[in-house]
């Protein structure tokens, strides 16, 4: 092998070289370099999407909910809550009650989604009411009694609402009056404006108490869900299966994965489509050193008969040109992965790619690489370098210096 890595070395780094080779050399290595560059940063995009879509979601949604469907609700949400809160894996337990109402005030009116919540126990488990960015978390009634909400900035800057302002949700589960159903209407003070950092929260929810939002539903003490957050929330699942055999039969348990679903398995097709169609110009770079080393075949013919006649082993020749392109293949793939991770790390550092919060949930790109994925992508590099050797290595191997050597 050190025989054969000498003359591989010498051939790549000849000065006699013809210039067209030298000039497909570098293509190689900068078409492998930019493969692997790319591919390194295309997939921490991804991943950082995904983790940061994750970390927000889960910062303002429940890991398990518990729910009882086709009922009016749980109604001893209480004694159930602190007898399931015992359950292994069990960080913490809320019970809430949700329903779409109108909002209306400050001259606009739109549907929100109100969520009615113990604030001493939400405020333990949903990051939301720790970001309050005007106001506090704070649900008293005022001095004339109207109870307090906390809304999304989104929704505040969009509606024009303020601290203090006072606005009216109404509810289409109806009243019976002698005339007929009559929405229900409550009247509502802002305490407090919330950003949670995920789009579909701060644009569209509203929170009030639990006692609140069961008047403004025409629902007695109930709560439509119970929410865990669990120790892990890679073992949602597991958590799910423990929660619902310990509430027993009429229940049904959901875990934050299948309520997004349909989110994270786009996230993961758009990661596999990623993958091959720009690991396409890796293989292309690899065609490049397949053409260099068919050239070099063809120009060093006459010396590798000489090296042949003088004792070489086909092998020996084989090996040559198996280390010139793998060479070629180590060179731009690590290349590649110094300007992938540097390129991922300072994007997503210094926020340099801006986003529309409204679509992407996110106000900018973030990077977040994985060094498994580091780890298959130089593989992968290294396979097709590897291979796209093996064709014209093997016709060097079979030259025959007699026929070579006849005519020269």
């Amino acid at each position: 092998m050190k025989f054969a890595w000498l003359v591989a070395r010498r051939y790549l780094r000849s000065p006699y070289k013809p210039a067209v080779l030298r000039l497909v050399t570098a293509f190689s290595v900068v078409g492998i370099a930019a493969g692997v560059a790319t591919l390194v940063i295309a997939l921490s995009m991804n991943t950082g999407f995904r983790r940061t879509i994750q970390d927000r979601l889960l910062g303002v949604s429940a890991h398990v909910n518990l729910s009882r469907p086709g009922a009016e609700g749980i109604d001893d949400y209480r004694a159930l809550a602190e007898k399931l809160s015992r359950v292994d894996g069990v960080r913490s337990v809320a019970p809430a009650i949700y329903l779409t109402v109108l909002l209306s005030g400050t001259g606009r009116a739109r549907g929100v989604v109100v969520k009615g919540i113990d604030p001493v126990l939400e405020e333990k488990s949903d990051d939301a009411l720790r970001h309050i960015v005007a106001g506090a978390a704070d649900f008293k009634p005022d001095a004339d009694g109207f109870d307090s909400i906390l809304v999304g900035h989104l929704m505040a800057d969009e509606l024009n609402i303020r601290m203090g302002d006072y606005l009216t949700l109404t509810s289409p589960e109806g009243r019976l009056t002698p005339y007929g159903m009559v929405p229900r209407s409550r009247r509502f003070r802002v305490g407090g404006i919330f950003n949670s950092g995920f789009y579909d929260y701060d644009a569209n929810w509203v929170f009030a108490t639990m006692p609140a939002a069961q008047n403004l539903a025409g629902v007695g003490d109930v709560a439509s869900v119970l929410e865990f957050r669990v120790k892990d929330v890679d073992r949602a699942v597991d958590a799910a299966r423990l929660i619902g055999a310990a509430a027993g039969s009429g229940f049904v348990t959901t875990t934050w994965e299948d309520e997004n679903r349909a989110l994270f398995r786009a996230l993961a097709l758009e990661k596999l489509v990623t993958a091959l169609f720009i690991g396409l110009i890796t293989f292309v770079a690899g065609l490049n050193i397949l053409v260099v080393l068919a050239m070099t075949v063809t120009d060093r013919a006459r010396d590798i008969a000489v090296l042949m006649s003088l004792g070489a082993l086909r092998p020996q020749v084989r090996n040559i040109f198996v280390l010139q392109g793998l060479t070629v293949g180590v060179i731009g793939t690590f290349t590649g992965l110094v300007l992938g991770y540097t390129i991922s790390w300072a994007a997503g550092a210094y926020h340099l790619i801006p986003l529309d919060p409204q679509v992407y949930s996110v106000p900018y790109v973030p990077f977040q690489s994985s060094a498994f994925d580091g780890m298959w992508i130089a593989a992968a590099a290294l396979a097709i370098s590897v291979g796209a050797t093996l064709i014209p290595a093997r016709a060097a191997s079979r030259i025959l210096p007699v026929d070579i050597l006849r005519y020269e």
